[in-house]
């Protein structure tokens, strides 16, 4: 992992702690990654903290989407942090559509983590670190464990491990992905996504991310305020590259480590047979289907919510 001086800091930058409804001392700030993008990371220190939680979010999240969970780390005695990756919320995007959701490599993302570490390092928040990864930030976080990331523990919700693809369209989302990256149409939106962002066009009712009402209605305020948060659907490019890393990341050993895992029963994202494969792979991870929930195990109803967030305070 590089060193944190790799990397410029570029002052404040904004936050919406409005519709983060996070704890007061929440605040945002720039950073560069390497090759020269600007990422917002967003802190929330607590006075005492006995430790930090680093939070991975996933695709298409941003900052203040994780201000309540803020709040419940906080109850339990630790800071947090989270990241805008390159591509979504604030962070610089990198087409001229900037609602597709893209990368060009998924080795990118650790160019992000290290830029975050230089942040979090900056502002003082407390060792020891806990790793909080969702989703894409699973696959993230797997690959910046294997790179050395200094953290005690790892706490995964809803891992992307292997994406939710069955059948005939696992094998033509290899095709069509690999085509796109050759014939230079790997910035097009994926099959049956689109620049619409989903928490704004699904309804509750059979939504795939919570089943707290609640919660989504949050989700909704906070894209509806600040729209300039948002993003659609990922691109070829993006899918191509989640395949790659997904295969990979499969092909490892686990590191050595403390780690939780959990899916929901109703788990429609990511692969769950994948993240429970994984889970069983890693050396005394525990592992957990949280009956009832969605993907978004930290958005969901507050016993599901609570459980997970008890788990990563037992880490510290």
């Amino acid at each position: 992992m590089a060193a944190a001086e790799d990397f410029g800091a570029a002052g404040a930058a904004p936050f919406h702690a409005g519709v983060a409804e996070g704890p007061a001392s929440g605040h945002a700030v720039w950073v560069r990654t390497r090759d020269g993008l600007r990422l917002r990371v967003g802190l929330w220190p607590h006075p005492g903290a006995r430790g930090t939680a680093l939070i991975f979010p996933g695709r298409t999240e941003f900052v203040e989407k994780y201000g309540a969970v803020a709040a419940g780390l906080a109850a339990r005695g630790l800071a947090t942090a989270a990241v805008d990756w390159r591509g979504q919320g604030l962070a610089d995007r990198q087409l001229s559509d900037p609602m597709t959701g893209h990368v060009m490599r998924f080795e990118d993302y650790q160019q992000d983590v290290a830029a975050y570490l230089g942040a979090v390092r900056a502002a003082s928040l407390p060792a020891p670190m806990v790793l909080v990864a969702h989703s894409m930030g699973g696959a993230i976080g797997l690959r910046a464990l294997h790179e050395g990331l200094p953290v005690v523990g790892a706490c995964f919700s809803a891992p992307m491990w292997g994406l939710a693809l069955k059948g005939a369209v696992m094998p033509a989302a290899w095709v069509l992905s690999w085509a796109a990256g050759r014939l230079g149409f790997g910035h097009r939106y994926a099959p049956g996504t689109g620049p619409d962002p989903y928490v704004g066009a699904a309804a509750m009712a059979g939504n795939v991310l919570t089943s707290d009402p609640q919660e989504f209605a949050r989700m909704q305020r906070q894209l509806a305020a600040h729209p300039e948060l948002a993003l659609g659907g990922p691109s070829l490019g993006w899918l191509g590259a989640a395949l790659l890393e997904t295969r990979a990341l499969r092909r490892q050993a686990m590191p050595a480590l403390p780690c939780h895992v959990a899916v929901g029963t109703n788990e429609r994202v990511v692969d769950p047979e994948a993240v429970a494969a994984g889970a069983a792979r890693w050396s005394g991870a525990s592992f957990a289907r949280m009956e009832g929930a969605e993907h978004e195990i930290l958005m969901e109803r507050p016993g599901i919510r609570g459980a997970f967030l008890d788990r990563i305070a037992k880490m510290i």
